[in-house]
């Protein structure tokens, strides 16, 4: 008989087993360590090919900017959204465009924020500039008041329109060409609009307003700037 003949004390049995169990736990953790590592270099792999998440491209403004303002390259920025996140009339290149209001940096530029067609929102409303001969009341006015545009036939003191004299009764004289209409923009400078703006022949001082006229009384509005001094009340 030799020794390895010789029955193993419970102790060896014992000491036995720990290392077949611990060669079968290495085994196994090798063999996952291999595993993971297989499952890293792939999912690595996928997120490098993988193509960037789609995108568009909006022009928003670089920094704050006053209404009026003529709109330069330096006024303008690039951002990447989402598709489909962009607001409603998004304008690619707006550069030369005259800001109806104020825009905040980072806000797109939209056709609803430019002097032009595009401001009368409202349906059965068009884009109206006219002369407000007394620039200081203009100056009194906000994007979005509402107001009643008034013409007289006295013309004003000093207009000479109609042949009024300037101590005639001006309540007497005044008619409301337009009703409740709404202030759409206020342009700054003569000609800032890139529209034709209504007034009497000749006409240079007061203030360009554009408002936003019912269909049906462009016509009316238009005549009575060419004719008469336009003056306005806030709508009650």
């Amino acid at each position: 008989m030799t020794f390895s003949d010789l029955p193993l004390t419970p102790r060896e049995r014992l000491a036995a087993a720990r290392r077949r169990v611990r060669s079968a736990v290495l085994a196994r953790r090798r063999l996952l360590a291999a595993l993971l590592a297989a499952a890293a270099v792939g999912l690595g792999l996928r997120a490098v090919s993988a193509p960037p998440p789609a995108s568009e491209t909006v022009t928003v403004a670089a920094h704050d900017l006053p209404a009026g303002a003529t709109l330069t390259p330096d006024d303008l920025t690039t951002v990447e959204q989402v598709p489909g996140t962009a607001p409603p009339g998004a304008l690619p290149a707006p550069e030369g465009e005259v800001l109806a209001g104020p825009v905040g940096a980072g806000e797109a530029i939209t056709s609803a924020r430019l002097v032009g067609a595009g401001l009368a929102s409202e349906a059965g409303t068009t884009a109206v500039p006219v002369r407000l001969p007394d620039a200081g009341t203009a100056a009194l006015l906000d994007v979005g008041d509402r107001i009643d545009l008034l013409a007289s036939a006295s013309g004003g003191v000093g207009s000479g329109v109609g042949g009024g004299a300037g101590t005639a009764d001006a309540s007497a004289l005044s008619t409301v060409v337009a009703a409740d209409v709404t202030v759409l923009a206020l342009p700054t400078g003569d000609g800032a609009t890139g529209m034709s703006a209504s007034g009497p022949a000749g006409a240079t001082g007061g203030r360009v307003v554009v408002l936003g006229v019912p269909e049906t009384q462009v016509t009316h509005v238009v005549d009575a700037a060419a004719r008469a001094f336009l003056s306005y009340a806030w709508s009650g």
